[in-house]
């Protein structure tokens, strides 16, 4: 049996072993390294501790060429790195980090020879992200030294570092990895055992979801990368960055959830079982979701899925006049974007002061411009000239295309789409801004369906460059044409998207944002914890309980409600936390509180 842990019994972690130099194995040593402690790498290959040698080698040549350390800093990083090939190396290690494929019998067996080598009081550390932490530590001799140490790729960038505790781990033991985390200039955030802790917990359901809306023929992969990158401000698209965790990774983390959650969400997508079948993992295999021009290399190649270029097979309508239909932010936001691009626009609201309002709104947007150096005085006053102020849409009879930006309420939406049906000219495009409801539903109600789409706008418009252009089974091709032209004329990015709830932002973002209420209604982390853990470990802007807030817990609600209905999935159901938040009337920073309290205006 183990010697019990004292307060005393853990010396300063200064030598410390990492078992596995791989990506992730050699990015952690250098951290190690370059922090001042002594680093005893550790591979069963000698090729792969001496490429570990080398990495280092050639960022540390790089630090010195860019002035972030000395030449002498350097060799003192590589005097503390020293490469093995035994576990016996690690005899004189404080920590020992193995980071070794993800498996139980090669962890296991690490740990049972670890065991055997270092001093009864070496903290011994798992970089698994998917493995029972707990199941490690209860073969060990020593369960009450195991814990779980989860750096994320690349290790000297990315600040996150989840340290997660068994029911067996000594707190003396957290502590003084929770310490070493704070001197290498990481943020730790201490979590539970359950497969993918907070991020990759939260990550890999989201991940799961796009390929799964691949694999259906739902969108296109670049569409769904795009629509994610510009939508919501990823560093990567999902589908690309399963390429770059590695296709097989993500499956066998995924499988490891679903083992323990039985969500169908965390259930892998078949596509990925297909792919790592056929050896198609991703970027270190040279193809995946995409093909990249040789094995390791970030470079991607066309290949037979890449979408052709060039123009519509089908032309498109002359479009010169624009009619907005309502006075919210949205409406706003979409009128001054039409009318920077040079089309005369009417704005519509249900009264000529909130139409005028609404204009006034815009001409304080265009006067920041202005100040910002984006524009001149003259193109703002053009622009806001360009744009008419109406009572109600009978000023639509001559405009080219009408765009609703009104209530998300469906009925609301129908009415004014027969509305449009009576007062705008044959020809002219119907378009609705909706983000869940369904296209079609507002196509029926008029007598043109053909001409009906969906122009899904993100907010603030003049700033985000999205817009999810969505086809209903009756919409024209030439529809079609005309919107997608038009978007890259007022310089957004279309993507195609079904008629579906959600499209593909909703669709994957909001099923992301419920599991993370979940985990705080479950008390498995806190709000700050998760929205560290996103913010560092995933490259999210925001984390999920700020994006909340700023959303809309309502709003938020709303959208989850659809996806619901429409997926009749269970694990799609809202969380019951937001329920009751919404009900007690805590919807956010528009009332001063959500899940956290704002300061009163």
């Amino acid at each position: 049996m183990a010697a019990p842990l004292s307060d005393k019994s853990l010396s300063p972690l200064r030598t410390i072993a990492v078992v596995g130099l791989g990506t992730m194995g050699t990015g952690i040593a250098e951290v190690l390294a370059r922090a001042g402690r002594e680093v005893i790498g550790i591979d069963i290959s000698e090729a792969q501790a001496a490429k570990a040698v080398a990495a280092l080698e050639t960022s540390t040549a790089r630090a010195v060429a860019r002035g972030r350390i000395t030449e002498q800093e350097r060799g003192d990083v590589l005097a503390r790195f020293r490469t093995f090939t035994g576990l016996q190396a690690a005899a004189d290690a404080d920590l020992v980090i193995e980071v070794t494929p993800e498996s139980y019998e090669i962890k296991q067996q690490v740990f049972r020879e670890l065991d055997a080598v270092v001093r009864p009081e070496t903290v011994l550390a798992t970089g698994t992200n998917a493995l029972s932490v707990t199941r490690l530590a209860a073969d060990s001799a020593r369960p009450e030294r195991v814990l779980g140490l989860h750096f994320f790729n690349p290790a000297p960038a990315m600040k996150l570092v989840e340290i997660v505790s068994s029911v067996l781990t000594a707190p003396q033991a957290v502590a003084s990895v929770t310490d070493l985390a704070i001197e290498l200039g990481k943020e730790p955030v201490a979590v539970g055992d359950r497969p993918g802790f907070v991020a990759d917990g939260l990550l890999f359901g989201y991940l799961n979801q796009a390929a799964a809306m691949y694999e259906a023929k739902y969108a296109t992969r670049e569409d769904i990368d795009a629509a994610m990158r510009l939508g919501c401000g990823l560093p990567m698209g999902p589908l690309a960055l399963l390429d770059l965790i590695g296709v097989d990774t993500a499956r066998t983390v995924l499988e490891a959830m679903y083992s323990a959650s039985r969500d169908r969400l965390h259930a892998p997508a078949p596509i990925l079982k297909q792919l790592s079948e056929a050896g198609l993992t991703g970027r270190k295999s040279g193809r995946g979701f995409y093909t990249y021009e040789a094995p390791g290399s970030a470079a991607v190649v066309r290949d037979a899925l890449t979408p052709l270029s060039g123009g519509p097979a089908v032309p498109g309508r002359s479009v010169r006049a624009v009619g907005v239909a309502g006075s919210g932010t949205m409406a706003s936001g979409i009128a001054e974007v039409f009318a920077k691009a040079g089309y005369e626009v009417v704005l519509a609201a249900r009264s000529e002061e909130k139409a005028g309002t609404a204009k006034a709104r815009i001409g304080k947007s265009l006067s920041r411009s202005v100040d910002k150096g984006r524009m001149t005085v003259e193109a703002a006053a053009e622009t806001l000239d360009r744009i008419t102020p109406a009572g109600s849409c009978d000023a639509f009879a001559d405009v080219d295309l009408a765009l609703e930006a009104v209530a998300e309420d469906l009925e609301v939406k129908r009415q004014l789409f027969a509305t449009l049906d009576k007062v705008c000219k044959p020809g002219a495009i119907l378009a609705t801004t909706t983000s869940s409801l369904p296209v079609v539903a507002c196509a029926r109600t008029t007598s043109r369906p053909q001409d009906v789409i969906g122009m899904h706008f993100f907010n603030p418009a003049p700033a985000m460059k999205l817009v999810e252009v969505v086809r209903t089974v009756l919409t024209g091709d030439d529809v079609h044409a005309t919107v997608r032209e038009l978007c890259t004329a007022v310089r957004k990015h279309p993507v195609d998207c079904g008629d579906r709830a959600g499209f593909i932002v909703n669709a994957l973002l909001f099923p992301y944002l419920n599991n993370a209420v979940k985990m705080v209604q479950e008390h498995y982390a806190s709000l700050d914890d998760i929205d560290a853990a996103m913010k560092l470990g995933g490259g999210y802007p925001m984390g999920p309980f700020e994006l909340l807030d700023v959303v809309g817990l309502d709003v938020s609600l709303a959208i989850e409600r659809v996806l619901h209905r429409e997926f009749r999935d269970p694990g799609l159901a809202p969380a019951p936390l937001l329920e009751h938040l919404v009900a007690a009337g805590c919807l956010g920073r528009k009332t001063g509180r959500g899940f956290r309290e704002y300061a009163k205006r």
